[in-house]
């Protein structure tokens, strides 16, 4: 990997079912996320054209992929909420033992 100067982007091209590549640009670091989330969106997209061959549009099956990542994040941001939540609590309550034990 070549280091690039702070703030430098670089750009890369996704290809999502078979369609016109997007061409985006962004940090050099998040390239290997970025190909994941390509790649997991294809893979299911692949994967869910031959379960619903002859039933569903290539479109109605990438509406069918793009509720599944969506259903992922609302999960994955509940359980962040969630923890969230529990460290907070937990700082409320640490600093509470602290003080009473300060007095």
């Amino acid at each position: 990997r070549i280091d690039m100067p702070e703030g430098k982007k670089q750009n890369i091209n996704i290809k999502i079912a078979g369609l016109n590549p997007i061409l985006l640009q962004i940090e050099p670091d998040d390239e290997q996320m970025y190909r994941i989330a390509e790649s997991g969106v294809n893979s299911l997209w692949i994967k869910w054209m031959q379960r619903f061959k002859g039933k569903c549009t290539s479109e109605e099956v990438m509406a069918r992929v793009a509720f599944q990542f969506a259903l992922h994040y609302a999960k994955a941001k509940k359980l962040n909420d969630d923890a969230e939540n529990l460290l907070s609590e937990f700082e409320n309550k640490l600093d509470e033992l602290v003080v009473k034990n300060v007095k």
